[in-house]
């Protein structure tokens, strides 16, 4: 009787979970759809697109891809994603430096009302982007940094992404403090400590600080727009938006191929590195 109770609730158990996955999956292929029908639509001819009640092409053909790739008034897409990786590397170099040397300062330096400036520090996460957008334009205007990249580089080589430094001083804050103390022994100053001791074991927190860098300034639009108005420095964000014309004349065919180009390196960063943005963001959760 015992054993034919444990076997009912095995195979139970084994149905919840065969259930529970079925519409886990379900629910996945729900929501990346859209993503998968942008593929297929990228491979259809352009009058197949809107068209066609078919998921997949009728006559599959890279014509979207060849004349994406061209680009737009002599510009190939090819300048775009160079200007955005451009970009992107700058602002990942600026956060990296800065916001650990920052968080260092917050996490392993006694210094005067220390408490009052993190306090200060936080704050600036509930201040809207909008809400300092004039100012700021108004000051890079009149140095005549507009149509320029420095406006959107230049911020974070001064630890202005809150967010990066708070996570960063919680995951040093969880480091032990006899490295700290061996450290002062053997003769280190504060910057030698930082350099070769913080930095080396806040990897995981570093490679997330880079990750999440890549993906918003790869997608950031509103910044982008506002500064540049050139063609030659368009990131990926806004030559896409090139394809869809006010006036009906839109390329769907090429805005789709070249969406699904512009995923392409979001995709490899977060499958590559999804281990390290896990442990970066927990680890000093639980250690602080």
């Amino acid at each position: 009787m015992q054993k034919t109770a444990s076997i009912t609730i095995r195979r139970k158990f084994r149905v919840g979970n065969l259930v529970f996955h079925v519409l886990v999956i379900a629910f996945a292929l729900f929501m990346i759809y859209p993503l998968l029908w942008m593929l297929t639509s990228s491979f259809k001819p352009g009058t197949e697109i809107f068209k066609s009640a078919s998921f997949l092409p009728e006559t599959w053909t890279l014509e979207s891809y060849t004349y994406g790739w061209e680009g737009i008034s002599g510009y190939s897409f090819g300048v775009f994603l160079g200007n955005s990786l451009f970009v992107v590397a700058l602002v990942m170099v600026g956060n990296v430096f800065t916001c650990s040397l920052t968080a260092f300062a917050f996490a392993k330096i006694r210094f005067p009302l220390s408490s009052f400036w993190f306090a200060i520090m936080l704050g600036t996460l509930m201040l809207p982007f909008h809400a300092r957008l004039i100012p700021q334009y108004i000051i890079y205007n009149d140095l005549g940094w507009v149509n320029t990249y420095i406006p959107l580089v230049l911020p974070k080589f001064f630890a202005t992404e809150g967010f990066f430094v708070f996570m960063m001083t919680q995951y040093m804050r969880g480091l032990p403090r006899e490295m700290d103390e061996a450290s002062r022994i053997d003769g280190c100053g504060f910057f030698m400590h930082y350099w070769r001791i913080i930095l080396p074991l806040t990897v995981p927190s570093i490679i997330t600080t880079c990750i999440f860098s890549f993906i918003w300034t790869w997608n950031d639009f509103f910044s982008q727009m506002i500064y540049l108005s050139k063609i030659e420095t368009y990131t990926v964000a806004l030559a896409l938006r090139q394809y869809v014309d006010a006036m009906g004349n839109s390329y769907w065919g090429a805005l789709f191929a070249m969406s699904i180009v512009s995923l392409m390196p979001l995709l490899f960063i977060f499958i590559g590195f999804q281990r390290f943005l896990m442990d970066g963001v927990t680890m000093g959760s639980i250690k602080g």
